[in-house]
């Protein structure tokens, strides 16, 4: 199926670039002009992604993307005109999928559109691997893109379910950043350390709002891996 991509920027040339690209792409493209526009886009339901913009007037991207939290784990590709790196981090903890820099590449773009719809689940190539897997108390189910822990549903984003597929795929092997940031976005991909630690860092949050608190643990100057007690607070 054709993928539905919503493009929210308030610059009409950028959003002309972004869904040329996208529809050469083989995807079918739908525009907001404001973050009014786009909650009512999102509302009306139908959508793969959305290409979501930070810095618009009266309701800014960031404040979308934390209205769509409450209730979807929808991606979302953060786009910004700022390359501050706290821009950067507090659009992923508040669970943007990932973040492009303006000036950008309608070719980077798109290869991360790509990636992030097929971390989502869509247009993924057969998957050879067990379609649940589970220690402890902790389970995904990567045919349903779902997980929990104690029986308590974790609402993750593509990406970050991607990294605790990888993490619990091998519990006893501590995995650094490089191996974490391919699983997550590819081996073409490049992306900045601080990106994989806000996803952890996410992780960790909802991990330990269901009662799984502890069950990253980092292993300074390598990486990250799960803990061996993996029963919760308890």
């Amino acid at each position: 199926m054709i993928k539905r991509i919503l493009v929210v920027d308030d610059e009409p040339n950028i959003r002309d670039v972004i869904c040329f690209a996208l529809d050469r792409a083989g995807m079918a493209t739908t525009t907001a002009r404001n973050g009014t526009e786009a909650m009512m886009a999102f509302h009306r339901g139908g959508l793969d992604l959305i290409v979501l913009d930070v810095g618009m007037p009266e309701m800014d991207g960031l404040e979308v993307c934390r209205r769509i939290r409450k209730t979807s784990n929808l991606p979302i590709l953060f786009l910004s005109a700022r390359d501050e790196e706290i821009d950067r981090i507090l659009g992923l903890e508040i669970g943007g999928d990932d973040y492009v820099t303006k000036p950008f590449s309608p070719r980077e773009l798109v290869a991360r559109v790509k990636t992030i719809l097929k971390r989502a689940g869509h247009g993924a190539g057969p998957d050879i691997k067990e379609d649940s897997i589970s220690a402890g108390l902790l389970r995904l189910n990567r045919g349903g893109r779902t997980a929990t822990f104690a029986d308590a549903p974790l609402i993750l984003t593509a990406l970050e379910f991607a990294i605790l597929d990888t993490l619990l795929s091998r519990p006893e092997i501590v995995f650094n950043r490089d191996q974490l940031m391919e699983a997550a976005y590819g081996a073409d991909m490049q992306v900045a350390d601080r990106t994989i630690d806000s996803h952890i860092r996410n992780i960790r949050a909802k991990l330990s709002a269901a009662g799984g608190k502890g069950i990253i643990a980092t292993v300074h100057g390598i990486g990250f891996k799960l803990t061996s007690v993996m029963e919760g607070d308890a």
